[in-house]
């Protein structure tokens, strides 16, 4: 009779598990690592991925405050061509061609500049007649007013003697006194007539030269009248002024222009500027005379700022920079330039590169120590389009976030993972 099971029953050892053992004591190691981690680790308030940050030294170097722009090629001289007067226009060159200075570029045809110089021509030809005249009657009168004096010094003359005989006769008893008495009348007489055939010639020599220079001064005044019109009817050949091509033509040939009316444009290919445009924040500091590094393609030339316009034009101001004939190689009218405008140079400087932290008012910033990012005032200097001036808070060799705080909430420390 069986009883029970306990002799078919074998007692088993227990078995470990092993598997299970060794998740809970690796379990166990990192919960004693970060907690020994956050026992020991600085506290930080905000943590951000390292990566995404940007980091720079400061260092000591030279500094130079500059504005970076762009602008145009632009002919230094490019003198505007008008029509002298009114007239019809035969152009004889085209836009695009090449001139030389002193080259006809253009005929204008003024009929009525023409027929006003003939005019004028031919009063000037009656004037001269008039005193050609007038100065052979001058020589006329002046031979009848020289015979009228003649004539005078004669009858003097001869009542002179007259008086010497009477006087003579009349001590001798030779004639009466009534005789001698007429002869020195006769003598008084002819000595006035005399006088007064004199002072006829003077006053009439006088009012002759008057009458001649006033003639003389009135052919004068119509030849600079000729001389005029000649002047504007060659200047109805317009020349060129300077050398170089043709830009603009802005009428039709043969057409009819008005007097002051623009016709094209000229542009010297010897002398070049580059006109800039300035955000007019910068307005303020720009110089005449200031250093600019122009980029033309790939070559690079040092320029001198020579005009800043006086007024804003869409927020921007207009520089003009003038660079040395012949440094640049290939260059043409409204050609793309890069430039760089030198405002300042300062030498061994503490400086940073620049960056975005400069948003939240330039007046602390977060220095790098291992894994923390600590925050500190700072004071900074100048600025540059690259660098930053640092005059106080920080020293040469530290390292710290230029990019953007807003991420930072004014954190005084970051853990940097």
């Amino acid at each position: 009779m069986i009883q029970d099971t306990s002799k078919q029953d074998v007692q088993v050892a227990p078995k470990t598990n092993k598997k299970r053992w060794l998740l809970m004591l690796a379990a166990g190691v990192i919960v004693s690592s970060l907690g020994y981690y956050a026992a020991t680790s600085p506290s930080a308030d905000v943590s951000l991925a390292k990566d995404a940050l940007k980091v720079h030294t400061v260092q000591k170097g030279d500094l130079v405050r500059d504005i970076i722009t762009t602008g145009k090629i632009i002919a230094a001289n490019a003198p505007q061509v008008y029509s002298p007067e009114q007239g019809y226009v035969l152009l004889n060159v085209m836009p695009g061609d090449f001139i030389e200075a002193g080259d006809t570029v253009a005929i204008v045809d003024s009929p009525e500049l023409q027929n006003t110089l003939k005019q004028e021509q031919l009063v000037l030809a009656s004037l001269k007649s008039d005193l050609a005249r007038q100065k052979l009657d001058v020589r006329r009168q002046t031979l009848l007013l020289n015979k009228q004096a003649d004539l005078a010094k004669v009858e003097l003359d001869a009542a002179i003697r007259e008086d010497k005989r009477a006087a003579i006769s009349i001590e001798d008893h030779l004639i009466s006194q009534i005789d001698y008495e007429k002869a020195q009348d006769d003598l008084a007489r002819a000595k006035v007539t005399h006088k007064h055939a004199m002072g006829e010639i003077e006053l009439a020599a006088d009012t002759l030269a008057f009458e001649l220079k006033t003639s003389e001064e009135k052919v004068a005044r119509q030849v600079l009248i000729v001389e005029e019109l000649e002047r504007q009817l060659a200047n109805l050949r317009i020349k060129a002024s300077v050398s170089g091509i043709v830009g603009n033509v802005l009428i039709q040939p043969n057409a009819l222009v008005a007097k002051n009316e623009l016709l094209m444009t000229l542009v010297d290919l010897t002398a070049y500027e580059a006109q800039l445009g300035v955000a007019e924040s910068y307005a303020s500091e720009l110089g005449i005379g200031m250093d600019v590094e122009l980029t033309v393609g790939n070559q690079s030339v040092l320029g001198k700022l020579v005009s800043i316009s006086p007024e804003v034009v869409d927020r921007e101001v207009t520089a003009r920079v003038r660079f040395p004939e012949n440094s640049v190689q290939s260059i043409r009218q409204n050609q793309q330039v890069s430039a760089r405008i030198l405002l300042e140079n300062k030498t061994n400087v503490l400086k940073v590169n620049r960056g975005s932290f400069l948003q939240a008012g330039g007046n602390m910033a977060y220095v790098v120590r291992g894994d923390l990012a600590q925050r500190v005032p700072i004071q900074i200097g100048v600025t540059s389009m690259r660098e930053v001036e640092i005059l106080q808070g920080l020293q040469e060799g530290d390292q710290i976030i230029t990019s953007n705080y807003d991420k930072f909430k004014q954190a005084p420390s970051v853990l940097l993972r």
